[in-house]
């Protein structure tokens, strides 16, 4: 097959992968846990108002986060998209884009072959897939503030300038994404750079990173005054940080397991990490820097969430595609990635359970089909390594992700939507909305079914019902009434 066939099977094949992974059954599923329904809910206010300022959920002013991710799902709400696709649809496409960039930079700065390989690691993963179809800032802000460090690279090695005024935007983005978040993230950036730092602070990109970051926190400060500062500063950066007030407090060592579980099928990669003669390079030694330095920053803090380590996951592949790359020694590793891959029908398991109430609680059932996939795929991966085509076991590793991703949607979707999502209980109660109250039932469900209902349903203490809706612990919402049958 000539260049040119090649070309236009590759790039078939990578869209194709792309619209599996990221915008195929992107509303199959209802909105899931408190933050996805309560973000949607101030974005659809945003788009029905057209108070694009200030953020409100169900009425009142809402300061947890900056507005990017708001902005972007009030898009899709005023471009008519439906309750679940509206703020979902623009995160996926972050997803993507970012991928896109992610390749081109590492191919003009590592090679091409560097660049495929961590670009398919990064887009099968765990993390970047699973975080691109949920509306939640975790995408916005690693894609803008990664593109960013990225767009860094050329002056980081050779003293370039010319694309800063980019990357200043771009951390603009990640600063209205998720606040001061992405600056102190950024402090790898000046020290790797610190010979020639005045840079990084002159005017074209000193420029751009204010007119994109400056003017909704100036306009936020002008309108709501200290309620704003104290609220969004103090409160949902300082007060997260250090105290365990916000109830997510996790052990130092948390997110090592997370990080494993990001990089699924990958994870055995990371062992590529430690081999010294990577570092060579001031490129890989500045992505090392971003990576550990990251780590250790939100292992430091108080609450931790898995999504927080997303942005360092880009650091992460690319340099496991540059040790791919240059070395095939370790390239066994490939195997026991495609093993892995057995484990999907454990995941498949596990999931709707463990976000219902926990992982500690659910229960495994997945026996010798996970054992037989696992088997049958890592040999096939190494049977390709024997034979010197790495590439091509990295690819079908990335092409069996695929496969098992959309299985995975298979048969978790609809057991996810019935006990995750208030989506169906709120399809089983729309038409009896006005007999309906809201009893004993946990955070994340009362926003989830807030959205649906768009007006809240009142509380049976205050306001009581002929239906009510109860939760026992460790399982989802249901319908109680005296009597059904006038219904």
């Amino acid at each position: 097959m000539s260049a040119a066939p090649r070309r236009a099977l590759a790039w078939t094949a990578l869209a194709a992968s792309c619209y599996l992974l990221y915008l195929h059954n992107l509303a199959a599923v209802g909105l899931l846990g408190p933050d996805e329904p309560r973000y949607a809910s101030i974005a659809r206010s945003m788009a029905r108002s057209g108070d694009w300022l200030t953020p409100r959920l169900w009425g009142e002013a809402w300061f947890e986060k900056p507005p990017l991710l708001y902005w972007m799902s009030a898009a899709g709400f005023a471009a008519g998209l439906g309750e679940d696709l509206a703020p979902r649809l623009s995160v996926a496409l972050v997803a993507i884009g970012f991928l896109l960039l992610y390749w081109r930079v590492l191919a003009r700065e590592f090679g091409k072959r560097a660049a495929l390989l961590a670009t398919a690691i990064l887009g099968t993963s765990a993390a970047w897939i699973g975080l691109g179809h949920v509306a939640v800032t975790d995408m916005p802000l690693a894609a803008a503030f990664s593109a960013a460090m990225l767009l860094c690279l050329p002056w980081m090695a050779r003293g370039e300038r010319r694309l800063l005024p980019a990357a200043a935007a771009l951390s603009g983005l990640a600063v209205l994404s998720k606040g001061l978040v992405p600056l102190v993230l950024a402090l790898p950036l000046f020290w790797a750079g610190r010979a020639r730092w005045r840079d990084l602070l002159r005017p074209a990109p000193a420029a751009a990173f204010l007119l994109v970051a400056a003017p909704w926190y100036v306009a936020m400060t002008a309108v709501h005054g200290r309620r704003f500062l104290d609220d969004f500063f103090v409160t949902q950066h300082f007060s997260r940080f250090a105290s365990d007030a916000l109830q997510h407090v996790q052990p130092f060592w948390f997110y090592v397991p997370v990080i494993i579980a990001g990089l699924f099928p990958w994870s055995p990669l990371l062992a590529l990490l430690f081999r010294r003669p990577l570092y060579k390079d001031v490129r890989a030694q500045f992505l090392l820097l971003w990576l550990v330095f990251g780590f250790v920053f939100f292992s430091a803090a108080a609450n931790k969430l898995p999504g927080y380590l997303l942005p360092l996951l880009p650091a992460a592949s690319a340099l496991i595609g540059v040790a791919l790359a240059s070395s095939s020694r370790a390239s066994w590793l490939v195997a026991v990635c495609a093993a892995l891959l057995g484990l999907v029908p454990v995941v498949a398991d596990v999931l709707p359970q463990a976000l219902l109430s926990g992982i500690t609680h659910a229960g495994v059932k997945a026996g010798w089909p996970a054992v037989a996939i696992g088997s049958g795929l890592g040999l096939a991966a190494w049977m390709l390594l024997r034979r010197g085509r790495e590439d091509t076991a990295v690819l079908v590793v990335a092409a069996g992700t695929v496969a098992a991703v959309l299985w995975l949607q298979a048969a978790t979707y609809p057991a996810l939507d019935r006990s995750v999502s208030a989506r169906g209980l709120w399809r089983e109660l729309a038409a009896r909305r006005d007999v309906a109250c809201v009893g004993e039932v946990n955070r994340g469900w009362r926003y989830n079914l807030n959205y649906y209902s768009v007006t809240p349903l009142p509380d049976c203490r205050t306001t009581p019902g002929v239906l009510r809706i109860e939760q026992r612990p460790g399982e989802p919402p249901y319908l109680a009434a005296a009597s059904l049958s006038a219904f």
